[in-house]
């Protein structure tokens, strides 16, 4: 059977490529996803840290790891204990190095409610013996996503209600204004240490309240002026 020509260099298939659905219609392709770790001084001082505004560390997670249309979870395989982390997500639109903080929001093309699911268990351990944390953070279906809407939606992104309900009961809830390094400062300063480019996210870090959910728990997550994620672990 002759190959389509676009793909004949190809010793396999290609991936697909993984998209965000965007309010209105479309979709936003995704290129790689930059987490930022400790950025609610709150969330620092529950996960044993100083709190203090120490310079944004990064972690990643695949593109693939994106779990979209409020589709269930399936437990994580070698964990027994998985965490919520409620995040707002910013979509990079204009790529860019060393960009300027005064211009760092010119680079977004719009923001998301998110989840950063966390095999803790696994985290913790590599943590303790100076090891990676990619299986503890990178994981299949680790990273649920709401409906993107574009910047302008949100007028002011360093302000406004963070928030996640599990099985209705609200578990997380803060304001963008906590937080630690703003979504200015941390597009600026992570353009400082890779060029970023259309199509990567940055979870740009949870608040206090995070704690381990069970199968069958429904979480329920929502920015104010951004829109709002839900899945439910299977």
């Amino acid at each position: 059977m002759p190959q389509d020509a676009a793909t004949s260099a190809y010793v396999i298939a290609p991936p697909a490529v993984t998209a965000v659905p965007v309010a209105g219609g479309g979709a936003f392709p995704v290129r790689r996803i930059f987490c930022v770790g400790r950025n609610y001084a709150a969330h620092a001082r529950e996960m044993g840290s100083d709190p203090d505004r120490e310079l944004p560390f990064f972690f990643c997670k695949p593109a693939d790891a994106l779990l979209m249309n409020d589709a269930d979870m399936p437990y994580p395989p070698m964990s027994k204990d998985l965490h919520h982390e409620m995040e707002l997500v910013v979509a990079i639109g204009t790529g860019g190095a060393n960009i300027a903080e005064a211009d760092a929001l010119k680079h977004v093309w719009g923001y998301a409610a998110g989840l950063d699911m966390t095999r803790r268990d696994l985290q913790n351990a590599a943590k303790k013996e100076g090891k990676p944390w990619d299986m503890g953070k990178g994981f299949d279906h680790s990273a649920p996503i709401g409906t993107l809407v574009p910047a302008s939606t949100l007028a002011d992104p360093t302000k406004g209600k963070i928030e996640l309900k599990v099985n209705g009961q609200v578990r997380q809830v803060s304001d963008l204004s906590l937080l630690i390094w703003s979504v200015a400062e941390t597009i600026s300063y992570l353009s400082k240490l890779v060029t970023l480019a259309p199509g990567d996210l940055i979870y740009t870090g949870t608040p206090e309240g995070v704690a381990a959910v069970q199968r069958g728990d429904v979480l329920e997550g929502v920015v104010e002026g951004v829109g709002t994620v839900r899945t439910k672990i299977v």
